[in-house]
């Protein structure tokens, strides 16, 4: 007898909701997606012909309450992250969440207490990708002392030139993004994954230009760096220093290093590096197949509803850990002061 099918509401349909959410979740025996919410009736409408999804709602809540919906993903901005996560789990719907977790972390915060009230429901937040191949094996290279001991871990993105005329998108508005900035969770939950968490957190930024149009044209506020840097001490006794940035044009450095007291390993485009004491230059790590992970991220998520696996890539518990840090990033801007880890609510 064949196991009833997993029926899935969609609430947000963007870039890597079309790219990856609803082709990996179509793709899964046993898996319907049975509805659809967008920011519009008539973009909902345009994702349901693309995809075959047999229904649209106007209104998210809608597909909350909808009786047909066994699990919601949420591929919003993160400030419906929150709502809807609430809503669902308190409807009896599991949650698949788009990073970033949430607006800050009061709200991640809430939204862990809502999965722990609801233990029989899956609640997931998408993880960060760029390092999914490459997990395993810096973990291992770290537990094994390949570099000796870590003493430092330097991370920083390539940026571009200044654009002073590009228009106030989702990401520098506070209102729909909170208080996260460019990828500074993403990045965060990278690295609690090697080494574990920060003790505490100091930050410098800058915002190169005030103000930017919306969508209709109005000028607003942008109150989310163009550069940030920032320090923190890790509780493996490591220190961090991450760099986070718009405007590095031509940067010929991005990427991930972790310095150990016998070498040193770089992450960077997929890839990882290594040079030992005594080398002059990284090379390349073969990574075993069996080591290298990679994104299953629906897969999981549809595992843990039928009970063969639990969620491990990213548990509400992990995500309000990166929250914690973007927070105290945020805090540490505000005060000018080092901010200690974890916070206090």
């Amino acid at each position: 007898m064949c196991a009833q099918p997993i029926r899935i509401g969609i609430v947000g349909a963007g870039t890597n909701t079309r790219a990856k959410h609803i082709p990996g979740l179509q793709a899964l025996p046993g898996v319907e997606i049975g509805c659809v919410c967008n920011r519009t009736r008539s973009s909902g409408e345009a994702v349901a012909r693309e995809f075959g999804i047999p229904r649209v709602h106007e209104k998210w809540a809608d597909v909350v309450a909808d009786s047909n919906v066994d699990a919601v993903v949420i591929g919003t901005w993160p400030y419906l992250h929150a709502p809807i996560t609430l809503a669902a789990l308190a409807a009896g719907k599991h949650v698949l969440t788009e990073a970033r977790m949430a607006m800050d972390a009061t709200e991640a915060r809430a939204m862990r207490a809502a999965a722990q009230a609801h233990p029989h429901l899956v609640a997931q937040v998408v993880p960060a990708p760029f390092s999914l191949g490459v997990d395993k094996a810096i973990r291992r290279l770290l537990a094994e002392k390949f570099i000796g001991d870590l003493l430092a871990i330097e991370h920083r993105d390539a940026g571009g030139w200044l654009d002073r005329d590009a228009p106030l998108t989702w990401r520098k508005d506070r209102n729909l993004s909170g208080l996260n900035v460019m990828m500074l969770g993403i990045v965060c939950e990278m690295i609690i994954r090697w080494v574990g968490e920060a003790t505490l957190v100091t930050a410098l930024a800058k915002t190169f230009i005030k103000q930017r149009r919306d969508a209709v044209g109005k000028l607003q506020d942008v109150l989310i760096p163009d550069h940030l840097d920032v320090l923190a001490d890790l509780a493996c006794g490591a220190q961090l220093r991450l760099r986070q940035s718009s405007v590095a044009a031509l940067d010929e450095g991005p990427g991930t290093w972790l310095f150990g007291s016998d070498g040193t390993l770089r992450f960077y485009d997929g890839k990882l590096f290594c040079a030992r004491r005594g080398e002059q230059a990284l090379c390349p790590i073969e990574i075993p197949p069996h080591e290298r992970g990679g994104w299953r991220v629906e897969e999981e998520f549809i595992n843990a509803i039928r009970g063969k696996e639990p969620v491990r890539l990213t548990t509400f518990t992990d995500g309000v850990k990166y929250m914690e840090f973007t927070e105290a990033v945020a805090r540490s801007l505000e005060t000018r002061c080092a901010i200690p880890l974890p916070l206090r609510p």
